[in-house]
């Protein structure tokens, strides 16, 4: 799993700058570590705990083949996050979300598929029948799609999870996603209510170096559990008594090493008794 930044470093990028104390959501008190000039700051402490769960999430989902949907239509992270999520080969939406995209999500399959469709008859020069006229109108229609869908155009299914860089600013896609049943990962600043979030991750949604900290860090996970997928050799059917339960939080995992741990040394003393 991806290293966990100290807390230096998680002040050097601002991540515990929350929002102005008039401005706070009761609900994010939990993860307040108290206030300096009127503002907020965050326990970036409960931000590495929280992280690191969410990140051993991110891994788990991908490493059993799932898909995890970044999300951010802020324009000063839209780079950030198509960045991120093509180097995690995972999909994105950066531009604008459209309503419906999860609710609906039989109507955006079908843009997908018009989209790959135009990409590969212009790519394989089928288009090239058509009039100047034509051909320009299909250019803008494939541009016009890229903007919209480009970025999800891998999905053949509503994604196992979402990553929000701002759940507030983004709304739409949060409630989509909990009515649709899909996982909630969010950066949650001082003035969001986190209840519908799966995976909280306390911290400054304002901030280009917060966001691009733990954007980062979920992408490596995301590329983590990837290459444990492609490395894992193939198993015929079923669950072996070796796999990981993905629904496990990283604490449980830990501890059931821990216990693992723990008796493979007793077995040893005892053999050496022997």
């Amino acid at each position: 799993m991806p290293k966990i930044p100290t807390l230096e470093e998680m002040l050097k990028a601002g991540v515990h700058f929350g929002h102005r104390t008039s401005r706070w959501h009761p609900k994010m008190a939990p993860y307040i570590f108290g206030e300096k000039g009127g503002v907020h700051i965050i326990d970036i402490q409960k931000t590495q705990e929280m992280l690191n769960e969410a990140l051993a999430y991110v891994t788990s989902v991908t490493a059993n083949g799932g898909t995890v949907l970044f999300i951010s239509t802020k324009g000063q992270v839209a780079d950030l996050v198509k960045e991120q999520a093509l180097a995690a080969g995972m999909p994105f939406v950066n531009t604008r979300w459209l309503g419906g995209t999860f609710t609906n999500f039989s109507e955006i399959q079908k843009l997908i598929k018009n989209y790959l469709d135009l990409k590969d008859k212009r790519e394989k020069g089928e288009l090239k029948k058509y009039t100047k006229l034509e051909q320009l109108q299909f250019d803008r229609r494939i541009d016009e799609l890229d903007e919209k869908i480009g970025g999800m155009s891998s999905l053949t299914k509503l994604p196992d999870a979402v990553f929000v860089l701002d759940i507030r600013f983004d709304k739409t896609a949060v409630v989509e996603a909990k009515k649709r049943g899909i996982t909630i990962i969010g950066v949650c600043d001082t003035n969001v209510n986190p209840a519908r979030v799966d995976y909280v991750i306390p911290a400054n949604d304002d901030s280009v170096r917060s966001l691009a900290m733990i954007t980062t860090l979920v992408a490596e996970a995301a590329k983590e559990g990837t290459a444990k997928r492609t490395a894992a050799p193939a198993k015929e059917s079923g669950k072996t008594e070796d796999d990981v339960d993905v629904t496990k939080t990283a604490k449980e995992t830990v501890d059931d090493l821990d216990d693992a741990i723990k008796d493979q040394l007793a077995r040893e003393k005892e053999a050496s008794k022997e």
